[in-house]
């Protein structure tokens, strides 16, 4: 088995500015370059790096953003960009040059996929930045300037010829943007588990099923803060792999957060470095069933300095079936929470229902 590593320095180079704010003495911005920095350097002092097949990103056409977001956007982006940056829209700054950077973001996800599609390599992970799950089509979001997989879901049916493509997001924040992208369409199923209400407090509930055409093709699994391990796994088991497999799409698409981490600052969920491993075997079980192994992972959030690296190298040895001998200490067996609970169960149990009547 084959796996694909995209990155560049330049992704490191998104300028978030301080964080700082009415009452917020200057620091750091929560969505700053050093989670996916210390994953990348983990990667490299153990040897994974220059074991996986490397993938060079490239910048994505303003044709390639427009099969999403509108003009006005763009142009807005630009400018700001050339000048010395701005906001994309709420709580999503960016310095001068950022939209390069951007679209090199959203470049380096359709080259995933490509080397995916092209079986150049069997599975992927882009560690790209910014992130992009937020971003709508004429408003960035969440730290989110444009929508990554969406746009690179988008190339794949447009160029690729896919006609059917499944996308599971797992951060702990709603994926709105690519529910926002693929509302109406029968083509994609948009899957998004996350903390029930954190982000964006306006979308992320169940009843979110999609509209027209794409009506029940939308499916919102939102766990409630304290969910661990067993929510997540039963919630993946008995909701997600089911939906997938009766939809069976030729390609999966993850938007891949760790901030549902146990140690995350953006989050009030569980999960372990453990939790990604064994959520990450699930999903490659998953799409070596119904899509012939076609899955990629592009990065998204994850704001835990010292823990990121440990879920994302968990997720790429799970991917790659290599074994760097990195020892996690702080994912203890023994932290509160990890099994699933009664109230846990009958949440996920109800939306197994209605999403199983759906797709009858």
């Amino acid at each position: 088995m084959t796996t694909g590593f995209l990155w560049h320095e330049k992704y490191m180079w998104h300028d978030t500015g301080s964080g700082s704010g009415v009452n917020i003495e200057p620091g750091e911005h929560f969505e700053n370059p050093e989670t996916k920095r210390r994953m990348k350097n983990l990667m490299d002092l153990s040897g994974m790096t220059d074991k996986l097949v490397r993938l060079d990103p490239r910048m994505a056409t303003e044709d390639e953003l427009r099969r999403f977001h509108t003009d006005e956007y763009i142009h807005s982006i630009r400018e700001k960009s050339d000048a010395l940056g701005g906001f994309a829209g709420p709580n999503t700054p960016f310095g001068k040059g950022s939209y390069e950077i951007a679209k090199l973001a959203v470049g380096g996800t359709i080259v995933a996929t490509e080397a995916v599609l092209s079986e150049k390599v069997d599975n992927a992970y882009a560690l790209v930045r910014p992130p992009g799950h937020h971003a709508e089509r004429d408003l960035g979001r969440g730290f989110c300037i444009f929508a990554n997989v969406a746009l690179a879901a988008m190339h794949a049916r447009e160029v690729w010829q896919v006609e059917r493509i499944a996308t599971i997001d797992w951060d702990v924040h709603h994926g709105n943007g690519t529910q926002q992208a693929f509302y109406d369409d029968p083509n994609v199923l948009t899957i998004s588990i996350h903390q029930d209400g954190l982000f964006p407090s306006d979308s992320g509930r169940v009843s979110e099923r999609g509209e027209k055409e794409g009506d029940n093709f939308n499916i919102n699994v939102p766990l409630p803060a304290g969910s661990g391990h067993g929510a997540y796994v039963t919630a993946i088991e008995r909701i997600i792999v089911p939906a997938v497999r009766s939809f069976g799409p030729q390609l999966i698409l993850v938007p891949s957060g760790f901030d549902a981490s146990v140690y995350d600052p953006l989050g009030r969920m569980l999960l372990t470095s453990e939790s990604f491993r064994e959520l990450t075997n699930i999903l490659l079980g998953l799409a070596n069933d119904v899509c012939s192994g076609k899955i990629i992972f592009s990065h998204e959030g994850g704001y835990s300095k010292r823990y990121v690296p440990f879920c994302g190298i968990a997720t790429i040895e799970a991917l790659s079936g290599i074994d760097t001998g990195i020892i996690d200490l702080g994912g203890r067996d023994d932290l509160p929470g990890q099994e699933l609970m009664h109230h846990q169960e009958i949440l996920i149990d109800e939306i197994a229902k209605s999403v199983a009547t759906s797709f009858r």
